[in-house]
């Protein structure tokens, strides 16, 4: 997984004025990552801060927060909610993933949990994704193609490249 991501970060350098600007804005943030104990991470805090409930701990699932903080720092609309399913109704439902669509998936055993995050390539039966709260991360993690719940992207067909 490491080789990959180094594989990534390097074909990114190289073609990023080819990257939507949602997925850079949400490149630059890799690395970010939960504080344990009471202490939290102010940039996390910062994501949840664009969402219905404001938390004031970054122990909470906040895979949702980034995705609408990325959006929003785009100048787009998210969802305000912390609910990674809420994204089932954002946007438009594609039906083959595209670079930087958001990427709803199954998780847990109850019906409103999910993940979310931007869907970057798949191989193999494995989607690989960036997202928020990733192993307590912002990172970028493989997922099983048979736990996607839908692919959704901008109702409107412009995007920001980077210029």
């Amino acid at each position: 997984m490491i080789k990959f991501i180094k594989q990534l970060i390097v074909a990114y350098n190289r073609l990023n004025r080819f990257i939507p600007r949602h997925l850079q804005i949400a490149f630059d943030e890799l690395g970010e990552t939960e504080v344990r104990g009471v202490r939290s991470n102010s940039r996390i805090i910062e994501y949840l801060s664009t969402c219905d409930m404001r938390p004031d701990s970054d122990e909470i699932a906040w895979c949702s927060a980034f995705v609408n903080w990325v959006i929003i720092s785009d100048g787009k609309i998210g969802t305000d909610n912390l609910l990674a399913r809420s994204w089932l109704n954002w946007g438009k439902t594609i039906v083959k993933p595209r670079l930087g669509c958001v990427a709803i998936m199954k998780r847990g055993t109850k019906e409103w949990q999910g993940h979310v995050g931007f869907y970057l390539d798949s191989n193999n039966g494995v989607v690989f994704i960036l997202g928020g709260n990733q192993s307590d991360r912002v990172g970028v993690n493989g997922y099983k193609e048979d736990s996607i719940l839908g692919y959704r992207w901008f109702k409107e067909e412009s995007i920001n490249i980077r210029s």
